[in-house]
């Protein structure tokens, strides 16, 4: 118990140390220069901050789900030497189906569409 209140109090005390001196430490003097884009050397042509379109998170959440979807598919292989193999099949079948049938619903709804 005493070693491991030890431990506790020397990573608290460090994290508090670092913190205070990451506080302190740097030279923050923000000029026209350090604010604006870098654009390769080249004068800024609008504003950095414009919002992304949000088809691009749209297809960025779609790869995400059936990135996860390969995931969870790739043990499927070995089911059968499960007791019971039709049961996974089953599952891995009805997965498959509903991301299937919910891409078809944004194919139709034109979600995966870039231009207007």
């Amino acid at each position: 118990m005493n070693l491991m209140l030890t431990v506790v109090t020397i990573t608290a005390a460090l994290s508090a140390l670092l913190a205070t001196i990451s506080f302190w430490l740097p030279l923050t003097n923000p000029d026209y220069e350090k604010l604006s884009p870098y654009e390769c050397g080249f004068d800024p042509l609008g504003s950095a901050r414009l919002p992304f379109s949000l088809r691009f998170f749209l297809v960025a959440i779609l790869f995400l789900l059936f990135d996860l979807e390969i995931a969870l598919l790739l043990p499927l292989p070995w089911a059968d030497q499960l007791v019971s193999p039709t049961n996974t099949l089953a599952w891995a079948t009805l997965v498959l189906l509903l991301l299937t049938l919910g891409l078809i619903y944004e194919w139709t709804q034109g979600g995966l569409e870039w231009a207007e």
